[in-house]
């Protein structure tokens, strides 16, 4: 895998790249919170996802009139969602740790459109904006707001004025240029309708005949609702609780429950402090599913350039604002 002592012109590369993205200075909340931020319900919002978990728990009594073999498919493309937010939305394009070949590009942002979480284009948007205003009223998410607020209450309401105006300001000059990312764009909903839904009810049925009932709400609307908690979680859990070993007084967190649940994106005190690292953490391969399948990619030939931190510059940041490092074993 990509080296953790890298020189320091490769670093220097590092941070040239998170300032194109206008991610070099994270502002400060004094510098753009209001007293009083609007919360205007989105009823339509909170009527889908009020029914979409409904139809989750009705879910779950279908697993025991189910076959082992959709339990694992729901699993395997559980992951494929979550690589596709992961590694390509998240790791690719939001902060852009790493090139991938358009081949990759494509096949992730097939990944991404499984996992239902708005197109590229927009996720990326949100993501930079929450990087460079974390915790202010420009920040989608803003965790400050509470635990139900940054898991899923954001979505419920209108977006913060601060969000949209702060917004206009990111660059997204790469994606404009990503015919992929652009593509995905202009076809997201058919791309939906046959990542998200079609394709993970018609496996189980067409090749172990398991019923279209049990196939839709285990592998489609289970699955997918499982995926999208974890990724919130990471909004959530992630901004609230867990070890800060690399700067504690920032709000994101270390914390190894989202690790499990997000394919190894909980590792989020890390990836705050360095952003630009394509493993969003210090410890390699360690619960880092996502890491495993960008590097296996590089061993295809088909990712490159996968941006680390030299362990110097790391311990030098902990030791300068971190909490006490708790070594995983």
């Amino acid at each position: 895998m990509a080296s953790r002592n890298l020189e320091s012109e490769s670093e220097s590369t590092c941070k040239e790249d998170v300032d194109q993205l206008g991610l070099d200075d994270v502002v400060k909340p004094e510098e753009v919170n209001e007293d009083n931020p609007p919360s205007k319900i989105v009823w339509r919002n909170v009527v889908i996802f009020t029914i979409l978990h409904l139809a989750a728990l009705y879910s779950l009594t279908l697993i025991p009139r189910s076959k082992p073999l959709t339990w694992a498919w729901s699993i395997v493309y559980y992951m494929i969602a979550a690589v596709g937010v992961t590694a390509g939305a998240h790791r690719l394009w939001s902060h852009r740790s790493y090139k991938a070949k358009a081949p990759l590009r494509v096949l992730l942002a097939f990944f991404q459109s499984a996992a239902l979480q708005n197109d590229i284009f927009d996720w990326v948007r949100d993501h930079r904006v929450h990087h460079k205003f974390s915790e202010t009223d420009a920040d989608p998410h803003n965790a400050t707001r509470g635990f139900f607020f940054a898991h899923i209450g954001w979505l419920l309401v209108k977006k913060h004025p601060k969000v949209i105006a702060k917004g206009k300001q990111i660059s997204l000059k790469d994606l404009y240029e990503d015919p992929v990312v652009m593509i995905q764009k202009r076809f997201y909903k058919l791309s939906v309708l046959l990542m998200c839904f079609i394709v993970p009810t018609i496996v189980p049925w067409y090749f172990w005949g398991e019923t279209l009932w049990n196939s839709f709400y285990l592998a489609s609307i289970l699955r997918y609702t499982l995926v999208l908690n974890a990724t919130w979680l990471v909004n959530s859990a992630a901004h609230m609780w867990g070890s800060r070993p690399y700067d504690k007084t920032i709000n994101p967190a270390n914390n190894l429950a989202v690790v499990f649940s997000a394919a190894g994106e909980g590792f989020h005190n890390y990836h705050h402090v360095f952003p630009q690292d394509y493993a969003t953490s210090e410890y390699g391969l360690r619960f880092n599913i996502t890491t495993m399948f960008i590097d296996f990619m590089a061993f295809l030939g088909l990712a490159s350039d996968r941006k680390v931190i030299s362990s110097k510059t790391i311990q030098m940041r902990k030791e300068r604002t971190g909490e006490r490092s708790v070594k995983l074993s």
